[in-house]
């Protein structure tokens, strides 16, 4: 599926409920393209987007419980009771806090006006406690050896050790437990694009 097409589905979403927030989940692997997807329909909609790279764990919650089980490597309870759930009750003013990986830290509350289309994007942005809530959702996909060559522009060779020995397999465990694919209303494979 297309950006054009994805574009259009949401048009006929907010066609179809004209009263209603609309809220998107863009999940996938890493350098699948989700924030280029993200940034794209933010620009064509004038959507908020939100990015769950801002919910990393705090290192307090960074425990070997935590992360021996699949998809808890973000922090969903703060998502969805700072985002989520306030998203989905219609707010007008959205305060929230964002994680700054440099720091290790929540950064001061920023206060957010949502439209009524607010899409999420990032990896975990279908954890279980969170793909419901959801009107659509989208999973991107990606070649091993694109992904680690997307990786490595962005990120740099270094970094990208660090993303094939930890944060993939991390991220294909959840795929593969909570059938996060299965879960998503259509797949995006930018593959050779």
């Amino acid at each position: 599926m297309s950006s054009e097409n994805i574009l259009n589905r949401i048009h006929s979403l907010m066609e179809c409920h004209k009263n209603k927030r609309i809220i998107i989940a863009i999940d996938g692997r890493c350098g699948a393209g989700k924030t280029t997807l993200a940034q794209y329909l933010e620009e064509q909609t004038g959507a908020t987007v939100f990015h769950m790279d801002d919910f990393f764990l705090r290192p307090e919650q960074r425990t070997p419980e935590r992360f021996n089980t699949p998809g808890e490597n973000v922090d969903h309870e703060r998502f969805l009771f700072e985002v989520l759930e306030p998203l989905r009750k219609g707010v007008v003013e959205l305060p929230y806090q964002r994680f700054d990986c440099k720091s290790q830290s929540l950064q001061d509350v920023v206060v957010i006006r949502p439209g009524n289309l607010c899409i999420v994007e990032g990896s975990y942005s279908c954890h279980p406690s969170l793909v419901n809530i959801y009107d659509y959702r989208i999973f991107m996909t990606v070649s091993t050896e694109e992904q680690m060559e997307r990786i490595i522009r962005r990120n740099g060779a270094e970094a990208a050790k660090m993303f094939e020995s930890r944060w993939i397999p991390f991220e294909e465990r959840y795929f593969s437990v909570c059938t996060v694919e299965g879960q998503c209303d259509c797949t995006i494979d930018t593959s050779k694009m």
